[in-house]
C-alpha cells in the first residue's frame, strides 16, 4: 500500500473546504459494469479491481480531494453469502483502501499537486441486507448486536491505513451509537453521516438527538448527512454545526429517489453546484455527492470551493 504524505484530513477541514467524490456505483455503471448483485460495487473488488481504481481516478481528475472506498456494502456476512471466507473477505476490505490509494498515486503522477485522501466506507447494517432497509433503520437488533456486526470490519479497514473512516448512510441514531462505540481506540479519525428525510433521520429521530451523540467523541472529525435529497441538507448542516461544534460533511444524492422494489432510480435531478455556497455558509467543510452525482458535478463543486 502506498502511504499518504498529505496533512491530516482534520487539519485540512479546520483550514478550509475539502471536496469529496461522487457516487461510486453510478461511475461504475457509466463504465458498463452491472451492479444488480447484492454485493453491489463491492463485487468488483474481487472481479474487476482495476475498474474500481479507474472510478476513483475519474473523481480525483474531476477535482475531488477525498476518495471514498468501494467497501460500503462489503461485509464479512455479505461475502460469506457468496461463498467468500473470512480471510479472503478481509483481504478484499483491505484492497478497497489500496485501490483508492493507487488512484491517488496515478492522479499525482498525472500532475495533481493538491493533497489527496482516502476514506474507508463503512455502510450501515441495512446495506448488507441489500433490501433497502438502510433507508428505514430499526432492524430489531440491540446496540451490542450492531456493535458486534460493525467492529470486525472497522478493525480491518482501520488496519489498512485510510486517512479516515466514513461511517455513512446511517439511518438510525441507535446504529450510530454502535458505530461510535466501534471506532473508539482504532487510531483512525472518522466522520459520521446520517441519511435523512426532511428534518429527521430515516428512523424518525430529530437531528438534535442524532448529531449530539458525536459531539464528545474524539475520533469523530466531522458530522453530517449523505444519501438524501439536496433540499434536506441546509437545515441539517445548521443543526450539526450548532449541536456538535465540529466541521460538517454533506454529500447528498442527485435528487432522484431510489425504488428498492424495482431497484431503480425515479424522478428528476435537483442537485446543483450553486447550492454548495449555502451549505458552506451554514458550516459544511467536507462537500461532495452521493448516488447519481458524477464527476461533472464534482468538478463544478471543486471550481466553486
Amino acid at each position: 500500500m502506498t502511504g499518504n504524505t498529505s496533512p491530516a484530513l482534520a487539519e485540512a477541514l479546520a483550514a478550509g473546504t475539502v471536496v469529496l467524490d461522487g457516487g461510486m456505483s453510478n461511475q461504475l455503471e457509466a463504465a458498463g459494469h452491472e451492479l444488480s448483485d447484492g454485493l453491489w460495487s463491492a463485487r468488483l473488488l474481487a472481479e474487476r479491481p482495476e475498474a474500481v481504481t479507474e472510478a476513483h481516478l475519474a473523481y480525483f481528475t474531476a477535482g475531488a480531494d477525498v476518495a471514498i472506498t468501494a467497501s460500503y456494502q462489503a461485509t464479512f456476512e455479505g461475502f460469506a453469502q457468496r461463498g467468500i471466507g473470512h480471510e479472503e473477505a478481509a483481504r478484499l476490505l483491505v484492497s478497497s483502501v489500496e485501490l483508492a490509494r493507487e488512484a491517488a498515486r496515478r492522479a499525482r503522477a498525472a500532475g495533481a499537486e493538491r493533497p489527496l485522501w482516502v476514506a474507508a466506507s463503512v455502510g450501515p447494517y441495512g446495506a448488507m441486507l441489500a433490501d433497502g432497509s438502510e433507508y428505514r433503520g430499526r432492524y430489531g437488533l440491540s446496540l451490542g448486536e450492531l456493535e458486534r456486526f460493525h467492529r470486525p470490519r472497522l478493525e480491518v479497514l482501520a488496519g489498512a491505513g485510510p486517512d479516515a473512516l466514513a461511517l455513512e448512510t446511517v439511518p438510525d441514531a441507535d446504529e450510530a451509537a454502535a458505530l461510535l462505540r466501534g471506532v473508539r481506540g482504532l487510531g483512525v479519525p472518522a466522520w459520521l453521516s446520517y441519511t435523512v428525510d426532511g428534518r429527521r433521520t430515516r428512523a424518525g429521530q430529530p437531528f438534535e438527538e442524532a448529531f449530539a451523540q458525536a459531539a464528545d467523541v474524539d475520533e469523530i472529525i466531522a458530522v453530517g448527512v449523505n444519501c438524501c435529497a439536496p433540499g434536506d441538507v441546509e437545515h441539517a448542516v445548521e443543526v450539526a454545526a450548532r449541536v456538535t461544534g465540529k466541521p460538517v460533511v454533506v454529500y447528498p444524492n442527485s435528487g432522484e429517489a431510489w425504488d428498492a422494489r424495482a431497484r431503480a432510480w425515479r424522478g428528476r435531478t435537483t442537485f446543483g453546484a450553486e447550492q454548495v455556497k449555502a451549505w458552506r455558509d451554514a458550516g459544511a467543510r467536507l462537500i461532495g455527492g452521493c448516488c447519481r452525482v458524477g464527476p461533472e458535478a464534482i468538478a463544478s463543486i471543486a471550481r466553486l470551493v
